[in-house]
């Protein structure tokens, strides 16, 4: 059986040493080939890196430490509601444009 797990549309802001160029072209192909990851900022100036997507957030992590070979720390996670329908009650029922309840 394949369970679905559903994501939660989320941006995390990390820290991690960029150095030189090679390193920021290192980290953009790896941005790239995560396939959770829907955008990404790089601040070279500041070793921040943003992404947004859906994804756990530790994952996302552990796979840039694990191509970069470079400490990554996590400095905030947004978790965002995606605005889709809500569930209804099951006693649930709509009502009427006059006023009266729809009966099934």
């Amino acid at each position: 059986m394949h369970e679905v797990i559903f994501m939660q549309y989320c941006c995390m802001l990390m820290r991690l040493s960029i150095d030189c160029k090679g390193c920021y072209k290192k980290l953009r192909r790896t941005l790239f080939n995560i396939k959770e990851v829907e955008t990404h900022v790089i601040e070279r100036q500041y070793n921040r890196v943003s992404v947004c997507g859906r994804f756990r957030p530790s994952d996302v992590a552990i796979k840039i430490r694990r191509k970069m070979n470079r400490r990554v720390e996590i400095l905030e996670i947004q978790e965002f509601d995606d605005g889709g329908p809500r569930e209804q009650p099951v006693d649930y029922q709509p009502s009427m444009p006059n006023g009266h309840a729809h009966v099934a």
